[in-house]
C-alpha cells in the first residue's frame, strides 16, 4: 500500500526529469517551473515531472543553484527515523563488505550523494567521527542521524569517543548555512578531549588532527594508491611530489625504497611529514624538503642526482569548468618534467583528485607530456578513489579520482 504524500510538489523541466531518470539526484534552480505552496528552507518536496510523474522526494535549498537535493525515488518511502537509521546501517555495512578490517581504522563511512546523503561526509579516524555538512536539508536532521550513527557503530564494536563538524567551508554559505567547527554534543555525554587521534593505515601510524587538519582531517581517498605505490617502491629511490603528510613517501619507505625525498611547498606540511617518518621508524631512508615542484624539477634535471620512481599528487589545480584549460597546463607541465627526469625503465605515479579535469582530458594530457618529453608509457595499473569513496554511476561529481602507474620505456 502505498504511503501517502504529504510533501509540497516541486514540478521541473524535462532536462531535469531526463537527469533524475539516469540517476543524477540534483535539481537545479532553472530547472524549477512551479513549486506548491511555501515550503520551509531544508524541507522535504516531492519532484514532478510536467505530466505529473512522480520522479522523487528531496530536500529544497531555497538559497542555492542546487535547489533539490534527491533522497528517495520510491514513493512508499516514509522519511522517519526508521528511513534514516536503515541507510546509515546500509552504508556501515558496504564499507565492511569492501575494505578489510584493519582499513575501518581510518575510512569514509559517509560519501555525500553516493551513499544518498546529499552533502554529508563522515569519516572516520579510530575513535573519532570528523563530520562535514555542505546542505541544508543534511543540517536540519543532524541531530538525528549523528546519535543514531554513533550507537551503530558502537553496537558493532567500534569504539567512538565524539563527534566534531568541520563545517567551516565556504561552500556553506551558498544553502545560507554560517560556517564554523567544533564537537557535536551527543546526548547524555561529556565533551571529549583532545581532537588529535592516531590512525593506522597500510601499517603506517598518523597523528590526525580533525580540528584543523585538511578538510575532515585527513586524506583517506588514496588508502589503496598508497599500498599499490608501497609494493613498487622496493630498492629504488623515490621523489614524492606535493608529499602533504608525508603518506605516499611513508608508503614507499615501508615497502622497501632505497631512499626517499618528500617535497611539498608548505613548511608545516614538510614538518608534519619529517614527524611522521620519526613516528614510524622511517627517518633513516626518507627526507622532507620544503619547495616549489614546478621550480624543484626543472633544477633537478641539472643535478647528478637521480631518482627511478617519482610520485605526482598534485592537489585540485582546478575546482570549476572555466580553470580546466589552464589545469590542465599545470598538469603537463609537471608530469612532462617528470618523464624527463626518470631514466628509460623508471617509474612514474601520478594522479588528478579534480572531477572537472576529466579522465578524457587527463589521459589526453599524459600522452601529450610523454610525446614532448620523447619517451612511451607503459601502464601498470589505473586506479581510482578507494572503494569507500564510491562512484555512482549517473552522478559524475563522485568519479573525481585518477590515478596511474607507469613505466617509462
Amino acid at each position: 500500500m502505498k504511503a501517502e504524500r504529504t510533501y509540497p510538489k516541486c514540478t521541473v523541466t524535462p532536462k531535469a526529469e531526463a537527469a533524475i531518470l539516469r540517476g543524477h539526484p540534483w535539481v537545479y534552480d532553472a530547472e524549477v517551473l512551479s513549486l506548491e505552496g511555501t515550503p520551509k528552507n531544508g524541507e522535504l518536496v516531492d519532484i514532478i515531472s510536467k505530466k505529473g510523474r512522480y520522479l522523487g522526494t528531496g530536500f529544497l535549498s531555497q538559497q542555492s543553484k542546487i535547489r533539490v537535493r534527491l533522497i528517495s525515488r520510491n514513493a512508499n518511502d516514509r522519511f522517519d527515523e526508521a528511513f534514516w537509521e536503515r541507510k546509515l546501517r546500509w552504508a556501515w555495512e558496504y564499507r565492511k563488505s569492501v575494505m578489510d578490517p584493519q582499513d575501518l581504522d581510518a575510512c569514509r563511512v559517509i560519501f555525500g550523494e553516493a551513499d544518498a546523503f546529499p552533502g554529508l561526509t563522515v569519516d572516520k579516524f579510530h575513535d573519532l567521527l570528523s563530520v562535514q555538512i555542505l546542505s541544508v536539508g543534511m543540517e536540519g536532521i543532524k541531530g538525528l542521524l549523528l546519535p543514531a550513527l554513533v550507537r551503530i557503530l558502537r553496537e558493532d564494536g567500534q569504539s567512538i569517543r565524539g563527534v566534531f563538524e568541520r563545517n567551516d567551508v565556504a561552500l556553506r554559505e551558498k544553502e545560507g548555512l554560517p560556517q564554523y567547527k567544533g564537537w557535536f554534543p551527543l546526548p547524555g555525554e561529556a565533551v571529549p578531549g583532545s581532537p588529535v587521534v592516531e590512525i593506522m593505515e597500510n601499517g603506517i601510524r598518523y597523528l590526525v588532527d580533525v580540528e584543523n587538519g585538511q578538510k575532515t582531517g585527513f586524506f583517506l581517498d588514496q588508502k589503496y594508491n598508497r599500498r599499490a605505490v608501497g609494493r613498487l617502491a622496493r630498492g629504488k629511490t623515490v621523489l614524492d611530489c606535493f608529499t602533504h603528510t608525508g603518506s605516499f613517501a611513508l608508503n614507499a619507505a615501508k615497502g622497501g625504497a632505497k631512499h626517499v625525498t618528500a617535497v611539498d611547498v608548505s613548511g608545516s606540511a614538510v614538518e608534519m611529514a619529517r614527524a611522521n617518518a620519526a613516528r614510524n621508524g622511517l627517518d633513516g631512508v626518507m627526507d622532507c624538503v620544503a619547495a616549489n615542484v614546478f621550480d624543484l624539477l626543472p633544477q633537478l634535471a641539472k643535478e647528478p642526482v637521480k631518482y627511478d620512481f617519482i610520485i605526482l599528487d598534485p592537489p585540485a589545480f582546478t575546482k570549476s569548468r572555466k580553470t580546466v584549460a589552464n589545469a590542465m597546463t599545470g598538469y603537463k607541465e609537471i608530469n612532462y618534467r617528470a618523464m624527463q627526469l626518470l631514466p628509460r625503465g623508471g617509474y612514474l605515479a601520478t594522479c588528478s583528485c579534480s572531477h572537472f579535469a576529466s579522465e578524457e582530458k587527463f589521459v589526453a594530457m599524459l600522452h601529450d607530456a610523454a610525446k614532448d618529453a620523447g619517451v612511451q608509457l607503459r601502464q601498470i595499473e589505473a586506479r581510482q578513489q578507494c572503494c569507500d569513496h564510491p562512484i555512482l554511476w549517473g552522478v559524475e561529481e563522485t568519479n573525481y579520482l585518477k590515478f596511474y602507474l607507469f613505466q617509462i620505456v
